[in-house]
C-alpha cells in the first residue's frame, strides 16, 4: 500500500460527484510465495482490481476498456540475442521492473470518459461518501499490460531505441557508437551491449524513469537457466530446475530413464482416446503435456514432436496416450539437465542456416503431413518447429514444399530481426533438404497441376530463392537432422541428431558442407 500511495495511484473522490455511467469495482489482495531457482526467496502481496466485471467496449462506446493486448517477444528473439552476445562478447543484465503495471499510464479508452473508480481495500475503512479514482492501471484490469507496454515503448523510443523486425518488444539502441539489444517481457528487461559504460548508462537512465532493480548480469530469465562464459565465448540455455520440478509434480523422479521421448514407429490414434476420461487422469495427463510445451518453447527442441503429438488428444487422452506421456518424461529424466550451446565461431558466424523435413501423411486420423524445421545460428539452434500440416498433401514432394514455405516464412521473419539487430544476411540462408524434386521445384519453373494451396507455396518459396533470401540445398537423409523434428526415430539417430540440434556437434556446418560436396 505504501508503493501505490507513493506512486499516486489514485485520488479520493465524492462519492455524489460520479455520474450514473460509471462503475464502482471492487479489489481484493492476491497473496503470493515468490521462489527463485526453486528456493524460497520472499512472500509477494498485490492489490488487485476485479477485472473480471471489467466488459470490452463495443461499438457503441459501452464498455469499461477498448484494448488488452500487449505484444511480448518470441522466444526465439530471445534466444538470438544470446546467441549475438556470445559471438561478439557482449554483457548481458538483468533488469527488473517494481510494480510494473502501476507505473503505466491509464489508457483514454479506460472506464467511462477515461476515468475508473474502485471502492477502498479491504480493510481499509473510509467515509462511506468517498471512492478512489485510479490514476495508474492496477493489477486485475485487461488493460494493465497494454498501458504498461504503452508507456514503456514511448520512453524507449524517446530515447533513440528502434524496434526489431516484427517484433514489438525488442529494440535496438546506439549510444556513442556502441549497440544495445533490448527485449522486454512485460517487466522482465534483458539488455546486451559490448561496452560496459553505455550499458549501464542505459540501464541507470531506464531505473531513473522507472522503480525497479538490477539483477546483475542474466543467469535466470523466464524460467530458464543462463550460464555464461564470456571468456571462453561460451553460453548454455536450460531449464534445469524446471524439469527436475515437471518430473517430481508428476513422481517421475525416481523412475527409470529411457533413451527416446517415444519409442521408435509409436503412432497414436483418436480411436485409442476415452471419450469420458477420469478427472483426475485427464487433469494429470493436461498437466504434464502442458508442462512439455514450457520446456519445447524455450530450450528442449528434442521433445517437439512428441510434444505435438501428445497435444492433439488433450481432450480426450486414454491409456495409450498416458503411456507415451509417461515415457517421454522417462527420457526428460535422463536429459532434464540437457542445454542449447551457443559459442564462439569462426565459420558461419551470424549466419542463419538450419535443416526442414516432413513426414508425409503422418497422421494417421487425417492423413495430413507433419512438418519439422530446426534454424541454427552461431552454434546453436534458435528456432524450431514440429506440428501437424492444415492441408492434406498428395505426395512426398507436395509434403516437403509445404515444409519448405513454413520454414521460409521463418527465416524471413529471423533475417528481418538479424538485419535489424545490424547483422544482415547477405548471402541466402542455407536450408538443407533431403527430397530432390522438393529442391528443383524450388528454383526451376514446373508445369505439373498442383492444389491452389501448394500452388500459393509453390510462388511464395520460388519467390524467396529468386529474392536470394532463401536456398534449398540438396541433403542425404541419413543426415537430415530435422528427421527428428517428425517423428520418433531409434536412439541412435535421435541422440546423434539432439547433439547437433543443442549445438554440443563441433563444425556440424563444416561436416555438412563437406557430405553434400560443398553445397
Amino acid at each position: 500500500m505504501d508503493g501505490l500511495y507513493h506512486r499516486k495511484c489514485w485520488v479520493k473522490v465524492l462519492r455524489s460527484s460520479l455520474t450514473p455511467q460509471d462503475k464502482i469495482f471492487s479489489t481484493r489482495f492476491h497473496y503470493k510465495i515468490k521462489r527463485k531457482d526453486g528456493q524460497f526467496e520472499k512472500c509477494k502481496v498485490r492489490l488487485v482490481i476485479q477485472g473480471q466485471h471489467m466488459r470490452r467496449k463495443d461499438e457503441t462506446g459501452f464498455g469499461d476498456f477498448e484494448d488488452a493486448f500487449s505484444p511480448v517477444p518470441h522466444a526465439s528473439g530471445f534466444r538470438t540475442i544470446l546467441s549475438l552476445a556470445t559471438q561478439h562478447n557482449m554483457l548481458c543484465d538483468h533488469v527488473d521492473i517494481s510494480q510494473a503495471f502501476v507505473q503505466g499510464d491509464l489508457l483514454p479508452g479506460d472506464g467511462h470518459n477515461g476515468k475508473v473508480y474502485i471502492s477502498p481495500p479491504p480493510g481499509f475503512t473510509e467515509d462511506n461518501g468517498y471512492v478512489y479514482q485510479l490514476r495508474r492501471p492496477l493489477y486485475g484490469m485487461p488493460s494493465a499490460a497494454r498501458a504498461w507496454h504503452t508507456t514503456m515503448s514511448a520512453y524507449l523510443k524517446s530515447q533513440g531505441c528502434s524496434l526489431v523486425g516484427f517484433e514489438r518488444s525488442m529494440w535496438r539502441a546506439t549510444i556513442g557508437g556502441h549497440t544495445i539489444l533490448i527485449a522486454a517481457h512485460i517487466d522482465d528487461f534483458i539488455l546486451a551491449c559490448s561496452d560496459r559504460d553505455t550499458l549501464d548508462t542505459f540501464r541507470t537512465g531506464l531505473l531513473a524513469r522507472f522503480d525497479g532493480t538490477y539483477e546483475g548480469a542474466v543467469h535466470t530469465y523466464l524460467g530458464c537457466e543462463i550460464e555464461r562464459d564470456i571468456a571462453a565465448g561460451r553460453t548454455l540455455l536450460s531449464q534445469r530446475h524446471f524439469a527436475e520440478d515437471v518430473l517430481r509434480t508428476f513422481d517421475m523422479w525416481d523412475c527409470v530413464p529411457a533413451l527416446t521421448p517415444m519409442k521408435p514407429g509409436t503412432r497414436l490414434t483418436k480411436d485409442q482416446s476415452d471419450l469420458s476420461p477420469d478427472l483426475a487422469f485427464h487433469r494429470r495427463y493436461r498437466g504434464i503435456v502442458g508442462s512439455l510445451g514450457y520446456l519445447v518453447n524455450m530450450t528442449r527442441p528434442d521433445l517437439a514432436w512428441s510434444y505435438s503429438e501428445l497435444s492433439k488428444y488433450v481432450q480426450y487422452p486414454g491409456n495409450a496416450h498416458m503411456d507415451a506421456a509417461l515415457h517421454v518424461l522417462r527420457y526428460l529424466r535422463g536429459t532434464y539437465d540437457q542445454a542449447i550451446l551457443y559459442q564462439h565461431v569462426d565459420e558461419l558466424a551470424d549466419t542463419l542456416w538450419g535443416w526442414v523435413d516432413s513426414d508425409w501423411a503422418a497422421d494417421v486420423d487425417s492423413r495430413r503431413s507433419h512438418t519439422g524445421y530446426i534454424i541454427m545460428l552461431n552454434g546453436g539452434a534458435v528456432s524450431w518447429k514440429s506440428r501437424r500440416q492444415d492441408c492434406v498433401s498428395l505426395s512426398n514432394s507436395e509434403a516437403e514444399y509445404v515444409a519448405a514455405s513454413q520454414c521460409g516464412q521463418e527465416v524471413f521473419y529471423m533475417r528481418e530481426i538479424l538485419r535489424d539487430f545490424g547483422y544482415t544476411q547477405i548471402a541466402p540462408t542455407r536450408i538443407y533438404e533431403d527430397n530432390l524434386a522438393c529442391v528443383a521445384m524450388s528454383e526451376n519453373p514446373v508445369r505439373r497441376k498442383f492444389s491452389r494451396h501448394i500452388d500459393i507455396r509453390r510462388y511464395f518459396v520460388r519467390d524467396m530463392v529468386a529474392a536470394g533470401i532463401l536456398r534449398l540445398v540438396p541433403l542425404r537423409t541419413h543426415l537430415m537432422v530435422a528427421d527428428a523434428l517428425t517423428k520418433s526415430l531409434p536412439s541412435p539417430a535421435h541422440i546423434k541428431h539432439r547433439d547437433i540440434m543443442l549445438g554440443h556437434v563441433p563444425f556440424a556446418a563444416r561436416t555438412l558442407r563437406s557430405s553434400v560436396g560443398g553445397g
